[in-house]
């Protein structure tokens, strides 16, 4: 039912900027977490940035803190990922995810959106990012 697209990725020099977007759609759900990940070889998959619908709280881990912004485009249906600052290290396959819930708490995007905490069941196709030194 829920589909999800990204685009955006590309390769950019260090220190460049690069706009990720997920475009979604059959989406019905009070309550939701959205959130952008990254993989790349040998190394387990990170969760860079969250966003809680209800409020449209967001949460960064330690490795996007700073440099990314997760937003919802609401006019277009699309989930954005700005990155800034961009590093060698950035550079990975990026796949944008979501889960909905029952419910709808106010509380913080931290608390309800962790892939530590939620099991994300739809998932993009993923789009490549590869920064150069």
């Amino acid at each position: 039912l829920v589909q999800l697209v990204e685009s955006g990725g590309g390769s950019v020099q260090a220190g460049g900027s690069l706009r990720l977007s997920c475009a979604f759609s059959g989406y019905s759900f009070r309550a939701f977490c959205m959130g952008w990940f990254r993989e790349t070889p040998g190394k387990e998959r990170e969760a860079l940035a969250y966003i809680y619908n209800i409020g449209e709280d967001t949460f960064y881990p330690a490795s996007g803190e700073g440099r990314f912004t997760i937003s919802l485009i609401h006019a277009n249906n699309t989930l954005s990922l700005t990155m800034n600052n961009l590093k060698p290290e950035d550079t990975g396959m990026y796949y944008c995810a979501t889960e909905g819930f029952s419910g709808a708490p106010r509380t913080k995007a931290r608390a309800v959106c962790d892939a530590s905490r939620r099991t994300y069941n739809y998932w993009g196709q993923g789009t490549q990012v590869t920064v150069s030194s």
